[in-house]
């Protein structure tokens, strides 16, 4: 499934410093199935020793079902690197995650599964935070061909990615799937060489 635009309201998580490992603990990563991770997400926050659900964490409030970006605080995604958290992120609906700044790992891991990491400046993070405070059921758009975040307020941002990356999320695809659409002209390539 291709990303263009998301329109969405946003799960204000004004945390600055979240780690891989508390994105999604270590004691979960025995897995390499994607599918049930979304219920593990950020679990030592969201959950109590016993298992039950806090009702005071965000992700655990009814009213942000079906929100599909994160709205992040500084240098989300630092620490260690494992591939679950972005599976955790996807799993659990988010299609993409907006902070100041990202750890490069996790950026780039975020990018390979189909999640899209909007860096923006500390102005419009603020803005945004305090437009969610304001509004938890306020939306914003991210523009994914033209690069850009707005709200019908009038803020208005670009933000930055690669050319490749951007095209990998337009299509719906990772690397592999890049590479393997690209067989027929490696194959006719190599075959003009061999001649």
């Amino acid at each position: 499934m291709g990303l263009r635009t998301i329109t969405s309201r946003m799960v204000a998580l004004p945390y600055e410093n979240v780690d891989t490992d508390q994105i999604i603990p270590a004691r979960f990563l025995k897995t390499t199935e994607r599918s049930g991770m979304g219920k593990l997400l950020f679990h030592d926050w969201r959950y109590d020793p016993a298992g039950n659900p806090r009702p005071d964490f965000i992700l655990n409030r009814p009213e942000i079902a079906g929100a599909a970006i994160l709205l992040a605080g500084n240098n989300f995604g630092c620490g260690s690197s494992r591939e679950h958290a972005p599976w955790a992120l996807a799993d659990f609906g988010f299609r993409a995650i907006i902070s100041t700044s990202f750890a490069d790992i996790f950026r780039n891991n975020c990018l390979k599964n189909g999640i899209l990491p909007v860096l923006v400046g500390r102005a419009v993070h603020q803005e945004l935070f305090a437009l969610a405070a304001a509004d938890p059921n306020a939306e914003v758009t991210i523009d994914l061909e033209d690069q850009t975040l707005s709200h019908p307020n009038g803020l208005r941002a670009e933000f930055p990615i690669d050319a490749f990356s951007k095209k990998c999320l337009i299509e719906g695809v990772d690397d592999m799937g890049y590479l393997l659409g690209q067989l027929r002209r490696i194959t006719e390539y190599e075959e003009r060489l061999l001649k």
